[in-house]
């Protein structure tokens, strides 16, 4: 490698720490005090074999603040186990359990028990004016996490909001992965100009916690404009801007948490299942983005470990950035971010293993093929 590469690409890991920087100062959060939420909230809960994280969700669902006109649909999508069962021990009437039938042809799971659920609530009194609140099961909402979210919606007229639940690990593998989801787009998004720009392609989402204006689902076509959709929570915040809304991540740390993978095989098979669409959908797309993180925020730092000054500068930028990131995400700073190259690695194993596994078509999830 040339030193004038490398100067090059510590560079750009100094510019990304400093647009990390810039990010979270603009990041939206919500107010000290929360105004009580005077729109109906219905909150969908899909589900397909939770028996072991369905009652705590629902719980603190159920536990929300300042939101008088709360509900909640449950939607089992064909659970071989005990979820059902679990619902139905839950006797709060705000609560109700639905079944979502198979998917049709074109559908994929989740996009068919979210759009389910929607339906549900479509002829509720004052259902026009309300809030859509979609959360997964292993997410776990704080009391004040929904009036939190709808006073970000309103204060800054926006249509979707993605709060970002604080990545809560427990394992190495998990404590190197996970954290990455929240730094990619810390670092790579401008988030102000994506607030503003109708551009569907600027914005990122979270699917296990995402509240948005009813009208604004509607509008978008709801979750059948996405229905044969991996990545259904950023093609759905691309759909609302698409039909004139306002899309945007906002800080989740104090409103969520979220376990999302527990141990490396459960990691590796959700991110086989998502990672290749999550990178652009296609072999070369996903070469491009390994190529680019791998260059950016491991190869300085292996110059660094020669003896490189410059490539010392962009492995600190590198840690830097991941650390801005993790303190203002909820995640776990030190000695994480110590390790911010091992990461990107892991990352690029992951993606060569989601991308092999879709070229041979051998990609399922819960027992269904992708």
């Amino acid at each position: 490698m040339t030193g004038r590469l490398l100067r090059a690409l510590s560079a750009t890991a100094v510019a990304g720490a400093l647009h990390a920087a810039v990010n979270v100062a603009l990041l939206r959060r919500p107010p000290a005090q929360l105004p009580p939420v005077r729109r109906p909230v219905t909150v969908v809960l899909p589900v397909r074999d939770e028996e072991a994280q369905v009652g705590g969700c629902l719980a603190a669902v159920l536990a929300q603040r300042g939101v008088p006109d709360l509900r909640v649909v449950v939607v089992d999508d064909g659970s071989t186990d005990g979820t059902a069962a679990v619902v139905r021990a839950v006797t709060d009437p705000r609560v109700r359990l639905v079944t979502a039938p198979p998917p049709p042809p074109g559908w994929l799971g989740k996009p068919h028990a979210c759009a389910t659920g929607a339906a549900v609530a479509t002829g509720e009194a004052g259902a026009g004016d309300g809030v859509l609140v979609f959360v997964d099961a292993d997410v776990r909402l704080s009391p004040d996490a929904v009036a939190g979210a709808v006073a970000v919606l309103d204060a800054h007229d926006l249509d979707l909001v993605s709060p970002w639940p604080r990545p809560v690990t427990a394992t190495t593998a998990e404590r190197l992965v996970q954290p990455l989801g929240p730094w990619l787009w810390v670092t790579t998004l401008p988030v102000r100009l994506a607030e503003r720009s109708p551009r569907p392609s600027l914005t990122a989402a979270n699917g296990q916690f995402l509240v948005l204006t009813r009208a604004a689902y509607e509008r978008a076509g709801g979750h059948g404009a996405v229905r044969g959709q991996v990545i259904e929570d950023v093609a759905l915040a691309r759909a609302v801007k698409r039909a004139g809304g306002r899309a945007v991540p906002v800080d989740g740390s104090r409103l969520a948490g979220c376990r999302m993978y527990e141990g490396w095989s459960a990691l590796r098979a959700g991110y086989t299942k998502s990672l290749w669409a999550a990178v652009g959908g296609s072999p070369g797309a996903s070469v491009a983005v390994a190529a680019a993180l791998t260059a950016v925020w491991v190869l300085p730092a292996l110059a660094a470990l020669r003896g490189s000054r410059a490539g010392l500068a962009g492995y600190a930028a590198g840690v830097a950035g991941r650390a801005v990131s993790a303190a203002a995400t909820g995640g776990r700073v030190w000695p994480d971010s110590l390790a911010h190259p091992v990461s990107v690695l892991l990352f690029d194993v992951l993606l060569a293993g989601s991308v092999a596994a879709r070229r041979r078509g051998v990609l399922t999830w819960r027992g269904r093929v992708l």
